[in-house]
């Protein structure tokens, strides 16, 4: 029978596998508190000197009770715990065997022998020569078969051994465990406890060369691949045959951590489909383990830094004008980190790029002049989009040259000015240009109030307003020639070095109608509320006079053009589109709209001599205002009626 040192060499060079499970299962006994672990949890137990516990299993000094509580209640994996806290642990989980009554107290010469025997168990010589705790207890019993403390003596013995078989098996060390196992069967009363633990080395014998196998596929660089030739599939075979073979248990976690391992190897690389790859794999064989969460989170945050950087460099390319390029960064950023943090308006930002040159739908700018002072008139960025052009044959008020009803594209974005241009604004392209308005040599219209109509007047100008008199700046510039119109755009372009233009027809509806497909941009009848400068049946002249034909029950108080901007915006922010002047467009007339074009631009004929004019004015009836209303003109046309308003591109 092996002594206890011949065991404990045996086992310090076997096992080899199981170093790092132990080394685990030493750090979860001295330190549970690390692992969530309350040792407190259960009463400790305080043994007497008639208890098994007396005899000095634990040589700690004076804390020792407490300390081995601890360690028995400090959790699994049990069987890889001190042989000691195992045998506690048993007693914990088991009816305590009564010993037999003992019939007279042990006599001097045997208690010397049984404080021998407790030395020899507290110094761990369980078995193996005469002076181990065995053959100790054994002589006692010899002498005096129902002495307490050489039953319960043995009893510990029996139970210490059992466990180190235990560890050696849960380690692999099959032939530490065989020496341990014969020891035990030598003492009395052991066939319960050798049965058991001969099944279990039998199956150690079939794990052992298997563990070898895998420890051999895991060096190799075989972790989880080929299917059928790794360590995984080994180690599940192991487990198959020993449900709770520790080294296999560990195995397992060892192969996920070498996929794991991969998949951050693939990140350092930029390989992120890799990384979601080996990720996926290392959740098929451990899916709960808080490796595999914390290597998640690993790679989430390293994919969202390496994410920031790209759309970093996206932001750069877009600030450059290379819209294409940045684009293209754009979704490599949102392919490495799909949730990425500001990607959703960056490619708002592309889109608007594209659309709109980096402004965004709605938003009012002006252009600074860039040879001297002074600016643009305000401008508001017009969203792109679809809409019906002209009338449905059952409007009230339809004209055929309103049709046919077509869908027309705006798919590139433009910005259109917010109001009419003022008298103010074009004096001051008078003033800088020299240009001379068709109105100053050729005179203009005026409204006569006595006859209610407009009327020739030769001295007339556009710095007049709609009657004559001298005009504030605030007030639309009227009496203005199509020609005079493009003259001021055609200027303000070479101002600014952006291509300023008269609208086109197709442009001007879009703009009118703001999403709307009702006869006026704020319904099919007369406004609730001042909407716009119109005809109100409510409204009179100074002279008292009223409109023949007019919006009922409406007024807005003016008679005549208001300044700009004196009333509500349409959806699109726009004001006066409806009313206060009507304004000239880019487009030729044409009689309908047969082979118009299915875009925003202006359908023109070289050497037109007649002009589009739309929108309402000031003295339009009800049906003129509507947004489909559209009429022709020739170009050299001055009315108190007409202005014009500028459109921008992008």
């Amino acid at each position: 029978m092996p002594n206890t040192e011949t065991v404990r060499r045996q086992r310090a060079i076997g096992g080899a596998m199981g170093v790092a499970v132990l080394g685990f299962a030493l750090f979860y006994h001295f330190f549970p508190q690390a692992l969530h672990v309350d040792p407190g949890q259960q009463a400790a137990r305080t043994p007497s000197r008639s208890q098994p516990g007396t005899m000095g299993f634990d040589q700690r000094p004076q804390a020792a009770p407490q300390a081995v509580a601890s360690e028995v209640d400090a959790g699994p994996p049990l069987v890889l715990a001190p042989a000691s806290v195992i045998a506690a642990r048993r007693r914990e989980k088991t009816t305590e065997v009564q010993l037999p009554p003992q019939a007279t107290p042990d006599s001097p010469e045997l208690t010397a022998l049984l404080d021998r025997a407790d030395k020899a168990l507290a110094a761990d010589r369980l078995v193996g020569g005469k002076d181990s705790a065995a053959t100790l207890y054994g002589s006692v019993l010899k002498e005096k078969a129902d002495s307490q403390r050489a039953l319960a003596g043995m009893d510990e013995i029996r139970a210490r051994l059992a466990a180190e078989i235990e560890q050696d098996i849960a380690l692999g060390d099959a032939d530490a465990a065989r020496d341990s196992l014969a020891a035990l069967k030598g003492l009395p009363n052991s066939a319960k406890d050798v049965q058991p633990l001969q099944q279990q080395l039998a199956v150690l014998d079939k794990v052992r060369p298997l563990l070898t196998t895998a420890a051999s596929q895991l060096q190799a660089g075989r972790a989880n691949a080929p299917r059928g030739d790794s360590a995984l599939d080994t180690y599940h075979q192991v487990l198959q045959l020993d449900p709770q073979n520790a080294v296999a248990v560990q195995g397992i976690s060892q192969v996920q951590h070498v996929v794991l391992d991969r998949a951050l190897a693939a990140v350092a690389q930029n390989d992120f489909a890799g990384a979601d790859n080996a990720l996926a794999e290392a959740a098929t064989i451990e899916p709960g383990s808080q490796a595999l969460q914390d290597t998640r989170g690993r790679i989430e945050g390293m994919r969202r830094q390496s994410g920031a950087g790209v759309l970093a460099q996206a932001r750069s390319a877009l600030d450059g004008g290379n819209i294409e390029l940045a684009q293209q960064l754009a979704t490599k950023a949102q392919a490495i980190s799909p949730d990425l943090a500001g990607i959703d308006d960056f490619n708002e930002r592309v889109t608007n790029a594209k659309l709109y040159a980096s402004y965004k739908p709605g938003q009012v700018f002006a252009d600074r002049f860039v040879d001297s002072t002074g600016q643009a008139p305000a401008m508001v960025v017009v969203p792109t989009g679809k809409f019906m052009m002209g009338s449905p044959d059952g409007e009230a008020g339809h004209d055929g040259n309103e049709a046919p009803s077509h869908e027309v594209e705006m798919g590139k974005g433009f910005a259109m000015a917010r109001s009419a241009i003022t008298i103010g604004q074009f004096r001051d392209f008078v003033r800088a240009s020299g240009y001379v308005p068709q109105s100053q040599s050729m005179g203009s219209s005026v409204y006569d109030e006595q006859s209610g109509g407009l009327r020739d007047d030769s001295s007339a100008t556009w710095q007049d307003d709609y009657a004559g008199k001298a005009g504030q700046d605030r007030l639309p510039v009227v009496n203005l020639s199509w020609n005079d119109a493009k003259a001021y755009a055609d200027w303000l372009s070479q101002r600014t070095g952006k291509t300023y233009r008269l609208p086109s027809e197709a442009e001007f509806e879009y703009a009118l109608r703001a999403g709307t497909t009702s006869r006026y941009w704020w319904g099919d009848g007369p406004p609730s509320s001042k909407v716009e400068n119109l005809t109100g049946g409510n409204d009179r002249s100074g002279s008292g006079r009223r409109w023949s034909n007019a919006f009922n029950g409406y007024k807005d108080g003016y008679w005549g053009p208001a300044p700009v901007m004196s009333f509500a915006t349409n959806p699109f922010g726009l004001y006066d589109m409806g009313g206060n002047v009507s304004e000239w467009v880019a487009d030729c007339w044409h009689d309908n709209y047969i082979r118009a074009p299915r875009t925003g631009e202006a359908w023109v004929n070289p050497g037109c001599g007649r002009r589009v004019i739309r929108g309402g004015s000031w003295g339009s009836a009800p049906e003129q205002v509507r947004s489909a209303y559209r009429q022709g003109a020739s170009a050299d046309l001055r009315s108190a009626r007409v202005g014009f308003r500028v459109a921008r591109e992008l």
